[in-house]
């Protein structure tokens, strides 16, 4: 299974960034004034570690077997989720965008680091830093290739900007040569990468046989 993340996008090093600085900062001030107890906080912390990208995975590999749920998705990728017990701890809508033949998706979040943390958790670093949500949307293919992702003239690249209330997630295509597989089995091909758009499932497949 191929677990290195690709990280054309230069990483902090370690000093918190401005928006790090805001974070703690507006949470130590509400706790001084007691609108939020730390407990409170140490749950929601909790609520977001539990969440991971085997949770999108799953969602994924049921569209594959289920066209029904499929259709669900695409219509409403909360409530399709919710079917599968995955809660939603925020009033975002979750948008599902389908990678096609002629179309493969990319998600970005332009002004901060917007993300569908329900079904794929934490962010990677790269995500929130300025080079990729500048680049994504004036240079796809140019980032694309940084990740190894190639994805030839013909193709149409379509970039989506979360927001605080709408996030998105990439819908893979399925790889060939899957037929017959269960979802478990299907599950495991699904990497974040692929779900953000910065992957397809056929290149990533390639590296690690």
């Amino acid at each position: 299974m191929h677990t290195h993340d690709h990280t054309p996008i230069t990483e902090p090093d370690g000093v918190p960034g401005y928006y790090e600085v805001m974070e703690m900062s507006i949470r130590e001030l509400l706790a001084d004034k007691g609108l939020i107890k730390p407990s409170e906080i140490r749950r929601q912390i909790e609520v977001l570690d539990s969440r991971t990208p085997q949770l999108g995975a799953k969602v994924v590999a049921r569209s594959w077997v289920d066209p029904a749920f499929r259709a669900r998705l695409l219509a409403n990728g909360r409530t399709a989720c919710e079917e599968l017990g995955i809660t939603f701890y925020d009033d975002t809508q979750l948008i599902v965008l389908e990678n096609t033949p002629m179309v493969h998706n990319l998600i970005v979040c332009t002004l901060c680091s917007c993300y569908p943390r329900p079904v794929l958790g934490l962010p990677p670093d790269w995500y929130k830093q300025k080079p990729y949500r500048a680049r994504a949307v004036k240079d796809p293919r140019g980032v694309l290739a940084e990740f190894g992702t190639m994805i030839p003239d013909d193709i149409e690249i379509r970039v989506s900007d979360s927001t605080a209330v709408v996030r998105y997630l990439v819908l893979p295509m399925r790889p060939s040569g899957t037929e017959g597989w269960s979802e478990e089995e299907l599950a495991a091909l699904v990497t974040r990468d692929a779900m953000i758009g910065v992957a397809t499932l056929e290149d990533q497949n390639r590296r690690v046989q």
